[in-house]
C-alpha cells in the first residue's frame, strides 16, 4: 500500500521523517534543500526517502547526483535512508553495488528494502 503523507516516527532514540511515496523528486543537489527543510521542521534526525522520490538518473553514479545529494545531507548532519527495491539498478551497476555496500556499513546513509528493514537496522545500531 502506498505511503501517502509524511510521518514522524520514533525508532529507539532516532526521530525518522518517513517521506511520502509521492512528491518532489531528488533530481539535483538543490532538491535536497526541500527534504532537509521538512526534516528540520519536524525535528527529525533521519530522513527515510522512498525510491519513488528519486529522480530518473539518481542511481546512475556517473551523473554524480547521488553523491552531491548525500554530501549535502552529511554536511548538515542529516542521516538518510533510501527505502525500497533498487535491485534493477544494482544488477546493471557494479559501482552502485559497491557504493550501497560501503554506505550500509556506516551510520549516515543506508539503503534498505523496506521500512521494516530500517526499523531493524536502527534497533541493531542502538
Amino acid at each position: 500500500m502506498p505511503f501517502a503523507m509524511e510521518q514522524l516516527v520514533e525508532i529507539g532514540n532516532t526521530r525518522v521523517l518517513r517521506c511520502a511515496d509521492e512528491g518532489g523528486l531528488l533530481r539535483v543537489a538543490g532538491d535536497a534543500n526541500d527534504f532537509l527543510g521538512d526534516a528540520w521542521a519536524h525535528s527529525a534526525d533521519m530522513l527515510a526517502i522512498p525510491v519513488t522520490r528519486l529522480g530518473p538518473d539518481f542511481l546512475n553514479l556517473s551523473t554524480r547526483v547521488a553523491g552531491e545529494v548525500f554530501q549535502k545531507f552529511v554536511n548538515y548532519r542529516m542521516k538518510c535512508a533510501i527505502v525500497g527495491d533498487i535491485s534493477g539498478a544494482l544488477e546493471s551497476s557494479k559501482a552502485l553495488g559497491d557504493f550501497v555496500r560501503e554506505t550500509n556499513k556506516g551510520n549516515a546513509l543506508w539503503f534498505v528494502h523496506d521500512f521494516d528493514a530500517l526499523r531493524l537496522k536502527l534497533a541493531s545500531a542502538a
